[in-house]
Order: structure tokens, then sequence, then C-alpha cells
């Protein structure tokens, strides 16, 4: 492969990955703390997308402030899908809370099926985003470069959330044993609803972004993303902030680069996510960075 290929390949596939770990990071904080996936947590990019087409289309707002809407309206929705779906079911077996993520993930789409309707609509693409940069022979598209930038930046938002602030210690505190952490007094409910709000409005910046890389919009867009997500979070460590991002870098440069090494399996390009999995899951089912949890 040539080189100037080779680096543009990789330069897609590390922007990708960032996709994957930034939607991922929300998998991992619910599954920290409720021992939960959310399997509904794809379908946020979806809502965070359409949220972003109507406040361009319908309110005529510019996008920096439709963006930011989006991602605060999904925070919400996420709480919300947490206070009805989950927490009547705190205390129910676990296989309770995954059919009420399920279901809540089948609510989600067909409610935008039946409200919007199934015909996929383009995303407003900002022209800031459009720009192409050319350098040593390589095509570079500003949008790919802001992509991991962006997911950086949050991610160093969320650890200094997580281990400099009061309400960080408390989901740390939870993640290591829920019942004792209720029992010191701590607002269990505040902490997983912060929970939901930051891994909700992680989830719909990157549905934002996803949607201006591939600028069609439709009720079922988040579930491959959310798939390849789930995906990342496993092969971070699930449960590991900074492994569902790891993983996510990971998952996408795979993806990218085994298709422009043997262009003949590009049609199975989503497989290799699965693939990924299971061989996690046989070799090391804790990930690159998770812990051994007992029950």
């Amino acid at each position: 492969m040539d080189a100037t290929i080779f680096f543009q390949q990789l330069i897609n596939g590390i922007s990708l990955g960032s996709l994957y770990g930034l939607v991922a990071i929300g998998y991992t904080m619910v599954y920290g703390i409720l021992r939960l996936i959310n399997f509904a947590h794809g379908d946020l990019l979806m809502f965070a997308a359409y949220v972003g087409i109507y406040s361009v289309s319908l309110f005529a707002f510019p996008w920096y402030v439709s963006f930011p809407l989006a991602i605060v309206a999904t925070g919400l929705v996420g709480i919300l899908l947490d206070r009805t779906a989950y927490k009547p079911l705190r205390t129910a077996p676990r296989i309770s809370l995954l059919i009420s993520a399920i279901g809540a993930s089948f609510l989600l789409e067909n409610l935008a099926l039946v409200i919007i309707g199934g015909v996929p609509r383009a995303f407003p693409r900002p022209e800031l985003f459009d720009k192409v940069i050319v350098f040593m022979g390589l095509h570079i598209q500003v949008l790919t470069l802001y992509t991991p930038t962006v997911t950086i930046l949050l991610l160093l938002g969320l650890l200094y959330i997580v281990h400099r602030t009061k309400v960080g210690k408390a989901m740390r505190a939870a993640s290591k044993d829920f019942e004792t952490t209720r029992l010191m007094g701590i607002n269990l409910d505040r902490v997983i609803a912060v929970t939901f709000l930051l891994g909700s409005m992680l989830a719909a910046a990157g549905g934002l972004l996803w949607a201006m890389k591939y600028p069609q919009v439709n009720p079922f867009m988040g579930i491959v993303p959310g798939i390849k997500a789930f995906v990342a979070a496993v092969l971070g460590g699930i449960g590991n902030i900074l492994g569902a991002v790891i993983g996510g870098f990971l998952l996408g440069l795979a993806e990218i680069l085994i298709v422009a090494l043997v262009p003949q399996l590009a049609q199975y390009r989503d497989a290799f996510a699965f693939i990924i999995l299971i061989l996690v899951l046989l070799f090391r089912p804790t990930g690159i960075m998770g812990e051994t949890i007992t029950d």
C-alpha cells in the first residue's frame, strides 16, 4: 500500500474510532454503576441528530445554537429514560432491566418512525466542517480533524468531573459498592441521573458528529454505531471510561485499515466488530483495561 494512502486511511480510522469511543463512554458509565447495558443508548444519537435538523430547519437557529441545544435535550431524554424505564426496576432481577432497555430502544426507534417517518433526511452540515486541507498529498476534511479533538477534550472534561468533583466521587463509590454507598447517605438516584445526563450528552455529541460525517438521518441510524460503541466498550474494558475511548480508537482503526489492506472485505466491514467482540469475550473478557467484577 502506498504511504500516502496508508496515512490517509490511518487518519480516517482515528476519526471513526473517536466517534465509537465517544458513544462508548455512555455505555461504560451506566454499566459501571448499574451493571446495565443500556441498549437504548445508540438511539440517543438519532434523537440528537433530529433535534439538530429541526432546530435549524424549523427555528432557523445557527449551528452553534442548535448543536448545544440538541446535546442538552438529549441529556434530559437520558434522565427521562432512567426515570421511566430503569428506576422502577432498581431492585428487580438484572434480566428485567435488560429487557426494559431493549424495549426502550424499540420504543424510541418506532416513535421516531411514526412521528417523523422513515424517509432519510439530509443533515445540514455547516460550511466550517466542509473544508478540505491538503497536506503532503493528503486530503483531510476538517471534520476528520475536529472529531478526535472533540472526543479528547470531552474525555478530559469527564475525567475531571469523575475524579475532582463531589458527584464524581459519588459515582466512583457507587461503581465499587452500590449498597454501601447508599448506606453512607449518598443520594444514588441523583448520582444515577447525573450519570445518564453526562453519558447521553456525550452520545449526542457523537450523534451530531456522526450525522455530519454520514449526513443521512433516519429513525434507525443509531443501531449500527450503538452496537459498535458497545463492542468498543467491551474491548477497552466495560466500566472503564478511558478504556472505552481506547477501545473505540482501536475498533475504528481496525475497521478502516483491514478494508484498506484487503478491499475485497469491504462488504463485511460491519462484521469485524462482531468478530472482535467474540475474540475479546473468548480470550480477555475483562477487556484491555477492565477489572474482574464479582457479584
